[in-house]
């Protein structure tokens, strides 16, 4: 298939892309500057972002769209917000692939999203959901939990995780560190994607991709640590309603490590309601060890 994809170039996109160019699929890559992209694999590199004018051209010919459109932390003063990034962007990809003749049209999305979620990524991943789902398109939506497997040098969960509390010989755990996450390997999503774009019946499903074991935050912070090839640190839990006030105040500059809303997210927990994902798609989850996150030890 000549797939068109356009978020591609993060953690989770390059990984898409080797994965799907690998299994013989013909991949054309929206990217802002193509040039300073390693082309590899033989993938067609076009110049622009969800906003182009020339969008739909660029879709043309295609047969499957893939959006994986979307930031984890918004700044608002250099216009980088979860509105533009996920609600309009997405408005304009799936507006694209109408207009092109693309059928075909599976979404990044996000586990725990919901109308009423706990801060704007939650609210403004939903709308997007929406739009989809309302398109008349041939979707198939995908929910990961946390997204775990070396980064090299883009953003993942643990890494950024280890290198916010490396430096630091107790870590400030807020809460008492018991909520629960079910991480997902990124070849994983990877495979997943491939799987729905070869199985045409799986459209108009949402799959929800986590690991098979969860984990208490605590215990994650261990095993990124062991991952490491260090000791764990210990921990020292802080009351979050008399925290929240001052990471809301200093979330707001990009220096600090994450925002009020993203501490609220963690603590509610990251576990998925279903592993149809599974069987659908043929996946034995890569599982979240020590071992799978000795990654980690060239940051150390």
């Amino acid at each position: 298939m000549k797939v068109f994809i356009a978020g591609g170039t993060g953690f989770v996109g390059t990984v898409m892309v080797d994965h799907l160019a690998g299994r013989g699929h013909q991949i054309v890559l929206l990217a802002r500057k193509p040039e300073v992209i390693d082309k590899a694999n033989g993938v067609q590199f076009v110049a622009g972002d969800a906003f182009s004018p020339d969008l739909t051209e660029k879709m043309r010919g295609c047969d499957a769209v893939i959006n994986l459109i979307g930031i984890i932390r918004a700044f608002p003063a250099q216009g980088v917000t979860f509105e533009k990034l996920h609600v309009d962007a997405g408005r304009t990809m799936v507006e694209a692939a109408k207009k092109s003749g693309v059928r075909r049209y599976l979404h990044m999305s996000a586990n725990g999203v919901r109308v009423d979620g706990i801060g704007e990524y939650q609210r403004t991943k939903s709308r997007a959901e929406a739009y989809v789902k309302a398109s008349g398109l041939d979707w198939t939506i995908f929910r990961p939990s946390l997204i775990f497997g070396d980064p090299g040098e883009k953003v993942e969960f643990c890494k950024q995780l280890f290198q916010n509390f490396r430096p630091v010989p107790v870590i400030p755990m807020f809460g008492d560190g018991n909520y629960r996450m079910q991480p997902v390997h990124v070849k994983d999503v990877a495979r997943a994607f491939g799987g729905a774009l070869e199985k045409p019946e799986t459209a108009g499903s949402i799959f929800h991709l986590g690991g098979d074991v969860t984990y208490s935050y605590r215990e994650i912070l261990n095993m990124i640590f062991l991952g490491a090839g260090m000791k764990p640190r210990p921990k020292l839990p802080v009351p979050w309603m008399l925290a929240r006030p001052f990471v809301a105040l200093l979330g707001r500059f990009p220096w600090f490590p994450a925002t009020a809303e993203q501490i609220d997210m963690l603590m509610e927990g990251n576990t998925i309601p279903e592993n149809n994902f599974k069987k659908a798609f043929g996946i034995s989850p890569v599982p979240f060890t020590v071992e799978n996150l000795a990654y980690l030890k060239k940051y150390a």
